[in-house]
């Protein structure tokens, strides 16, 4: 862990320090990971959740943990920091890559890709798994209670507010043997992937779209047929599931006085849409502001900023790449060495992505909002159709 920051004139409060309780607002990862942290260091916390459990948006499905944005372990750094992996995790060190073309690669890593979890409310999942240790550290928390307002101090942690990308598919069991497939075909999920894992017997198919929302039904369908033809898929009890991620880059992360963690603050990964490292490791750093005395907004542009920036170039140029540009990144450069570290340089401060960031982040939010929403008798989840509730939910801290 790194030494003290520079203070900032908002976060450097004495939160806590009088003995009252630091409220968290929401049971996500983030929250989570920042109340296990402010309680190792002897704070009292409460949460408050608005669902009847934690991981109530996730059906049991499996999500990647990614482990090529930094070169430390992203289980060893949560450990170092406090939070213990004590949640189902299993490494991909390899996976199967089909273009658009139906074009099959192999492609693998000496170390962990990066490690397969479950999400939602069952026992082993990782929401379960981080509820558990804030509940053995005196973590007070209290479901079916949403906050309108918070008062004195608080780490607000209440998730994604509108979609920006969207996961739509399946969970189901399986005969099948494990395996992780992951497929570039806008003809499946336009700008974004379809992907298959399946382990021990349960799977996880979806289209993770981040354009023509509104026919979600129709890409999932063409994603589950184009898998039974590719590897075979076979499902038992399949269950619906759908999941959305919200994009931008926060500020500052401080709203009202109070530290915002997780998707709320802007935490993601814009190029694919992995944020459970970011959330996490934000809510960590929420905590050592209110520990240290020191400036979160320092803090969380130091240790996350970098690589956020990154992943908005990595997502204009995968945009821009097309179909064709992504065949040959696969073929020549993912398939052709260790994907881990192709990825993870991608994913470093170079000259390029400094020079690339401005038009990058122009293009990033103009087009954070889907061409397919015709704002006609809309009742979709990812509609910024306008309105007092949508200003609200798009607010930047």
């Amino acid at each position: 862990m790194s030494g003290p920051m520079p203070k900032d004139d908002v976060a450097t409060r004495s939160y806590g320090r009088d003995g009252s309780a630091v409220t968290v607002v929401g049971a996500g990862p983030a929250g989570l990971a920042c109340a296990i942290v402010l309680a190792r260091a002897g704070r009292r916390v409460l949460i408050h959740e608005a669902h009847d459990r934690v991981g109530g948006r996730f059906h049991g499905d499996f999500q990647g943990l990614e482990n090529w944005s930094s070169a430390e372990d992203v289980l060893d750094g949560l450990a170092t920091r406090g939070v213990g992996p004590r949640f189902d995790h299993h490494p991909v060190h390899a996976g199967i890559v089909f273009d658009s073309w139906g074009n099959r690669y192999e492609v693998a890593s000496d170390r962990p890709i990066y490690y397969l979890v479950r999400r939602g409310s069952d026992i082993g999942t990782l929401d379960r798994g981080l509820l558990a240790q804030a509940l053995e550290l005196g973590v007070e928390i209290r479901f079916n209670d949403r906050v309108q307002r918070a008062d004195g101090t608080a780490v607000l942690a209440g998730g994604p507010r509108v979609a920006d990308a969207i996961a739509v598919g399946y969970v189901f069991d399986t005969d099948m043997a494990d395996g992780n497939w992951i497929a570039f075909d806008d003809t499946l999920a336009p700008l974004g992937y379809s992907y298959l894992l399946i382990h021990d017997g349960r799977g996880t198919v979806a289209s993770c779209m981040f354009s023509g929302f509104k026919q979600e039904a129709q890409y999932v369908a063409r994603t589950v047929e184009m898998f039974r033809e590719r590897v075979g898929l076979s499902m038992r009890d399949a269950m619906p599931l759908g999941g959305f991620a919200n994009f931008r880059l926060p500020r500052r992360a401080v709203q009202g006085g109070h530290l915002v963690v997780g998707e709320q603050g802007g935490f993601q990964d814009a190029l694919a849409g992995f944020g459970m490292r970011y959330a996490m490791h934000s809510g960590v750093l929420a905590a050592r502001s209110l520990i240290e005395g020191a400036g979160y907004p320092e803090l969380w542009r130091r240790e996350l900023l970098p690589q956020m920036r990154a992943s908005v170039v990595n997502r204009m140029l995968f945009e821009l790449a097309g179909a064709r540009g992504r065949r040959w990144v696969v073929s020549r450069r993912l398939a052709r060495g260790d994907v881990r570290e192709f990825l993870r340089r991608i994913y470093r401060v170079s000259l390029l992505s400094t020079l690339l960031f401005p038009f990058a982040h122009r293009r990033y939010r103009e087009r954070l909002k889907d061409p397919s929403c015709d704002h006609v008798k809309c009742s979709c989840v990812w509609c910024r159709c306008g309105g007092e509730q949508a200003a609200l939910q798009t607010q930047q801290s």
